[in-house]
């Protein structure tokens, strides 16, 4: 079980025994980790390994400890399928008037009208320092925050419309449907993914536990030559989605 003379480190074994356990089932989600003392007289071990073992297996987002009450398995969560059609059906809809079920969804949204930095300038075709209307949006599924969003409309665009309205938020459909609806047709989405560990606020906003790395998308909207949104940073925790684009070439 464990080797006090084996190459690998006692609190690495220890946390590849709890890991094992936890994957097998044996402590389920939400159920307790023994307690410090228990492990120590089970495997043998110092407190320090203990404590070590479980710092590891929290910052491999397995088990969250909460002061006073003990260490527990994290309950398992949703998985959020995000499908690059998502913005066809967006579109369809809003073109249409046919459905798309977002009751279950919620926003917390901040605007501000600010001046277009370098990056922004560049995604949006525009010069450095044009008036942008910028949109931070915290979106919930339930009660669970899912996504954080900062995005930039050129501000002559969407001036005066409901777009530049935060308590219209969220739009069923997201910004294509938000577009559609002051006349703006979406015909081109560009997307960049990347993986990276949460900055502090983006840990408190979404709830998420320590060493869950984060899904990032930079993403820009076009209707035909112009773009009409650049998204720098869609952040999603990587724990509770699943990112599915199909690319056809034929």
């Amino acid at each position: 079980m464990i080797d006090p003379h084996g190459d690998r480190a006692v609190y690495r074994q220890l946390a590849d025994q709890l890991r094992a356990d936890i994957a097998s089932g044996e402590y389920g989600p939400g159920s307790a980790i023994p307690s410090e003392m228990t492990l120590m007289q089970r495997y043998g071990v110092a407190r320090n390994t203990v404590r070590l073992a479980m710092t590891m297996l929290r910052e491999e987002g397995l088990v969250v400890t909460h002061h006073g009450r003990g260490t527990f398995v994290r309950d398992s969560l949703p998985i959020r399928r995000i499908a690059s059609s998502r913005y066809r059906q967006a579109l369809d809809a809003a073109t249409t008037g046919g459905p798309l079920d977002w009751a279950e969804y919620r926003a917390e949204a901040s605007f501000q009208e600010v001046p277009a930095t370098e990056q922004i300038a560049g995604l949006l075709g525009v010069e450095a320092g044009t008036a942008v209307l910028e949109r931070r949006i915290l979106f919930f599924d339930g009660s669970l925050p899912q996504q954080l969003s900062m995005s930039y409309l050129p501000l002559d665009l969407v001036a005066g419309t409901p777009v530049a309205e935060p308590r219209n938020e969220p739009w069923a459909g997201g910004t294509v449907a938000a577009l559609a609806s002051i006349g703006v047709v979406v015909t081109r989405v560009d997307e960049v993914v990347r993986a990276r560990m949460p900055q502090p606020d983006e840990t408190r906003a979404l709830s998420v536990a320590v060493g869950t790395p984060m899904l990032t998308i930079t993403r820009t909207m076009f209707a035909g030559d112009r773009a009409v949104e650049a998204a720098v940073d869609i952040v999603v925790p990587g724990d509770r989605a699943e990112l599915e684009y199909r690319i056809d070439l034929a």
